[in-house]
């Protein structure tokens, strides 16, 4: 390896010509970067200073041939990339404005072209791909279509307009240019590891995504003429499928879901190269297969993500899934289209797996039940599906969930839905417009349609609606302005208003000249207030029951499903021969504190013991005659303990988990007793 202290002109002016290697990513430098790199500029030329470093370029030098050298950019294609597209923004401003004292064809002939060369060994800096033939149309001043996208003509853009300011004299940036300093590293090849110094530069804070590294990874290695015909029809097709402004952030979080679908389990955001790394070790699968295995799974990513599909049926659930955003899903999902496409299942049974899994995450939704455990649940369901009865097991996986993890049936679901402020979920919308479509042959478009609250969500109501909901007007409005009961789509919010209900039903674009199935209710109805709410309510209650389906097996279908401890012997509090008037009173004023920690609590009556779990047990109580005895799931350690309640039972055998024993024998405790409960349960990982 050898460094040498250069700058833009004379890196340029020489004859060599740099390559970006297939296995770089393309250009990514935003307008930030640029702007940085222009302010730099500007400082550089105002402090007078004699130069200003921008940063190192690593290259391979290849063979000479004809007194000409060819160079691979292993780092430091951004930069140069961005200072070529600088000159060339510089060179069209000259061209324009002959008398600003710098000559275009200087800086053309110099550091733009080998002017003795043909085809596109003319060009200094070759980039791959579309931004090849991007910086190629702008340094021969040809035009560019107008569908064509790159950042390489943004920042072209965005050059030409600073340089367009006159913020800085032509003479003075062709001078302020020529005084940015680089390194410039050259690499042996015999001795010198291209990709470990790669990993190396780009692990040191250079911003370099995981599906850069990986698409080094894989294609770095590869001989020239098979590194070409991978990336070309293999890896090149695969970024295509994403979209082009996110397309890094979108293809990192692809790479982490295709993990954690290989894998059953959730690689850590910062290791999810290191973790393909030793997947792809592990796989036995050539660099070739392996690419044309993402390339499957990118495409089925991709058409859930942007809601593709030839099915119908599908692309309308993708909708689903992109509505209420539901990409934690994607692992699992990942895997069932896999297996339809090798005919382990049917098409009709994907669609129904993906609309139980839409129905999951919504039903949870309106329920309020914490999300932050879904990532897990899907990553690891996999884990659970039995091949010879595919569909039936995804069911019984999604009846058997329990604590903060269930699926909620249909009593709850409805229950919660009809009472619940929905309107101020980030999924109303969504709701609405599910309801209305919901097995409807003929779709209504609602995308120019606002929400309109039957009874006027504003405090200060009129004498009309006063009147309509009666003495107890305010707390109706408050217990039904809000819910689903309350709620539809109109074209014509502003014009109904605060309107009487009369005025809503009758007027130009009313109700009753509606035509939305949402409203089929509402138009029968000569008054408006909380009876009439609460029974739209159910009515709708109702189709969110079949819009999103519970999973349906029969006693018998789901039995080969349950542990051995689902079809043990029910105990409830009763079940306890210690129990008392005086022990009772503890354990209902504990029981209730408890529950309140979170609405994914759940409480087990166990043959000795009541147990209470988030995520594993994190509180077991005893009944014993004259108090409850508590066992805290936690190292006893861990505790904090400022009133020495607690007593150390590490290793010491008693029914319940964990080393903390707790004695609670007096209501006067019941604060401090749930201080080290909120403890134990605060341990819980439910992320």
């Amino acid at each position: 390896m050898n460094a040498f202290k250069s700058n833009i002109y004379k890196y340029l002016g020489g004859t060599c010509q740099y390559l970006i290697p297939l296995y770089q990513r393309t250009y990514s430098w935003e307008r930030e970067q640029c702007a940085r790199l222009w302010s730099d500029i500007v400082n550089l030329h105002n402090t007078q200073r004699e130069g200003h470093f921008v940063g190192s370029i690593v290259r391979i030098d290849e063979d000479s041939a004809a007194g000409s050298t060819r160079a691979m950019i292993i780092d430091g294609q951004q930069r140069l990339t961005t200072l070529t597209l600088l000159l060339v923004a510089f060179r069209d401003h000259a061209r324009a404005n002959s008398d600003c004292g710098v000559n275009p064809d200087k800086i053309t002939d110099t550091l733009l072209l080998n002017q003795y060369e043909t085809g596109n060994a003319r060009y200094k800096l070759l980039l791959t791909q579309s931004d090849r033939d991007a910086l190629i149309k702008k340094i021969e001043g040809a035009p560019v279509p107008e569908t064509f996208k790159s950042r390489v003509l943004e920042n072209y853009s965005f050059f030409a307009g600073q340089i367009g300011k006159d913020e800085i004299a032509p003479s003075d940036l062709y001078d302020a240019i020529g005084r940015l300093q680089i390194v410039d590293i050259v690499l042996d090849r015999q001795y010198d590891d291209a990709q470990a110094i790669f990993e190396s530069l780009n692990s040191t804070g250079m911003d370099l995504k995981n599906s850069d590294l990986i698409r080094n990874h894989l294609l770095m290695g590869l001989d020239s003429a098979t590194q070409t015909d991978v990336y070309n029809n293999i890896w090149r097709p695969t970024e295509l499928l994403f979209d082009y402004e996110h397309q890094s952030e979108l293809l990192d979080n692809f790479f982490r879901d295709y993990l954690t679908m290989k894998l059953g389990r959730i690689p850590n955001k910062n290791e999810v190269y290191k973790e393909f790394c030793a997947f792809h070790n592990g796989s036995g699968l050539s660099i070739r297969d392996l690419c044309q295995d993402i390339y499957g799974f990118a495409k089925r990513h991709t058409d859930m993500y942007f809601a593709r599909s030839s099915d119908s049926v599908l692309k309308s659930l993708y909708g689903d899934m992109k509505a209420i955003r539901m990409e934690v899903a994607y692992p699992f999902l990942l895997k069932v289209h896999d297996d339809c496409d090798k005919g382990l299942i049917t098409i009709e049974e994907l669609r129904e797996i993906v609309r139980l899994c839409v129905s999951y995450v919504l039903r949870r939704a309106v329920c309020d039940i914490p999300t932050n455990s879904l990532n897990k649940t899907f990553a690891t369901m996999k884990n659970d599906i039995k091949p010879d009865d595919y569909l039936n097991s995804v069911k019984a996986f999604f009846i058997l969930l329990d604590s903060y993890k269930e699926f909620p049936d249909d009593e709850r679901f409805v229950d919660v839905f009809t009472k619940r402020d929905i309107y101020h979920m980030n999924r109303c919308r969504y709701i609405l417009d599910r309801l209305e479509n919901w097995d409807n042959k003929s779709v209504v478009a609602t995308e120019n349609l606002t929400i309109e609250h039957i009874i006027p969500q504003n405090p200060h109501l009129s004498a009309d609606w006063v009147a309509a909901l009666g003495s107890g007007w305010s707390e109706a409005q408050k217990h039904c302005v809000h819910s689903i009961g309350n709620l539809t789509l109109t074209a014509y919010n502003s014009e109904m208003s605060d309107s009487p209900f009369a005025a809503k039903l009758t007027m130009d674009g009313g109700f009753q000249q509606s035509a939305l199935r949402l409203n089929k209710y509402v138009v029968t109805q000569t008054a408006w207030s909380e009876p009439q709410v609460n029974e739209r309510a159910g009515q709708l209650g109702e189709i969110a029951k079949k819009a999103w389906p519970y999973p349906a097996l029969t006693d018998a279908e789901l039995a080969p499903y349950r542990k051995q401890d689902d079809t043990a012997q029910q105990y409830t509090l009763d079940s306890y021969d210690q129990l008392n008037a005086f022990n009772k009173i503890l354990f209902e004023k504990l029981n209730t504190r408890i529950f309140n920690l979170g609405t994914f609590v759940k409480r087990e009556f166990k043959k000795l013991y009541i147990a209470y779990k988030a995520d594993t047990n994190f509180v077991d109580i005893v009944v014993q005659k004259s108090r409850l005895r508590l066992s805290l799931n936690m190292k006893f350690a861990e505790i904090i303990d400022p009133k020495g309640l607690c007593k150390d039972i590490t290793g010491i055998g008693r029914w319940g988990n964990g080393d903390v024993e707790v004695g609670f024998d007096s209501l006067d405790q019941l604060e401090d007793v749930m201080a080290l409960i909120e403890q134990a349960f605060h341990l819980q990982d439910v992320e």
